[in-house]
């Protein structure tokens, strides 16, 4: 059992699948780039956790857990409150966290379920079952006796296959295979979706911020139907190639949502990122001067407002965006 390997097949579907992942990510020229949007990295992350709770029935709207996430007062079921601050606290680990340790796992479970279950980050003790909408036990999950010996066998698996399998099927076999176990009394969804995610991001960082989960909420019958085929099948072959069709889909999006913007306000914002310096304030004329521009509205709308938003220019009075003192500087950021 040492050298056990989760059943599938490789099929050319996911082939296909794979070669237009690739040509995406191949295609995003302004890679970089997006690591310097901290607007556009919130959003995604945003969409990440709201999505992947609302697939576990929280019911908080996406400006619910925007403002939760910026600090404000929400009003709504302490649980799915706790819920959003538990994952934003469990996203932000993406880049911390080995993928390969069995015990950072454990750590992410425990941040993702704080004060929700009793003892978060330790496996059941019980029997679990997975229930459809009717109360039918869909899936009666290994049991508990099982669950320890089952996880360190997978994560042997993808320690050893990390460099023989595509990350792409690698993480989602995993997904498939966390999902069946169901190692925790609660938060085994979100847990694997977030896994999946840090798995990919570790290949690719673009990952630690593409929301998947978004494409698996508008699709969650496809979701939860092809887990109960797989379940029936034996094998996580139709799991993988869903999988491998929702990042697919939601690069498609990222790639038709951004490289126009990206590529139209990156011209403007370097221009004004080569005239100033980090953490030195300028007045707005000293900007238009050294940029040879004239007039203030241009100075804002095309090349302050777009750094602003992003994070890479700063105001000296935030609280008085048009105080005739206002300066500007460039952050670290």
């Amino acid at each position: 059992m040492d050298n056990y390997i989760p059943p599938f097949t490789i099929t050319s579907k996911m082939v296909d699948y794979i070669s237009s992942i690739m040509e995406k990510i191949g295609k995003l020229d302004n890679y970089a780039n997006f690591n310097k949007m901290p607007t556009l990295r919130k959003n995604n992350r945003i969409r990440s956790i709201h999505s992947s709770l609302a697939i576990e029935a929280n019911s908080l709207s996406i400006n619910q857990v925007k403002d939760l996430i910026s600090g404000k007062t929400v009003i709504g079921p302490q649980k799915e409150i706790q819920e959003v601050k538990n994952a934003y606290k469990a996203y932000a680990m993406i880049n911390d966290i080995n993928p390969y340790s069995l015990k950072d796992l454990k750590k992410i479970h425990e941040t993702m379920t704080y004060l929700i279950i009793n003892e978060p980050g330790k496996f059941r003790k019980g029997n679990e079952g997975v229930f459809d909408e009717n109360g039918n036990c869909i899936h009666m999950c290994p049991p508990p006796e099982q669950v320890d010996i089952l996880m360190k066998q997978l994560f042997a698996w993808i320690k050893k296959s990390k460099n023989d399998i595509h990350p792409l099927i690698l993480s989602s076999v995993f997904h498939y295979e966390f999902v069946f176990i169901h190692p925790f009394l609660d938060g085994n969804g979100r847990t694997a979706r977030l896994w999946q995610n840090i798995i990919l991001a570790n290949w690719k960082e673009i990952f630690a911020y593409l929301p998947i989960e978004s494409e698996l909420k508008k699709y969650q019958d496809g979701y939860y139907q092809a887990i109960a085929d797989c379940n029936k099948n034996g094998d996580s072959t139709i799991f993988v190639e869903f999988m491998l069709k929702m990042i697919d889909e939601v690069l498609e999006k990222f790639l038709i949502a951004t490289s126009v913007p990206i590529t139209e306000k990156a011209i403007n914002i370097k221009k004004l990122l080569q005239v100033m310096d980090y953490n030195v304030p300028m007045t707005a004329n000293d900007i238009m001067n050294k940029l040879g521009i004239k007039s203030k509205e241009t100075l804002r709308s095309t090349y302050l407002e777009p750094a602003i938003n992003e994070g890479l220019v700063a105001l000296t009075i935030p609280d008085k965006p048009t105080s005739k003192n206002q300066m500007y500087y460039k952050t670290l950021k």
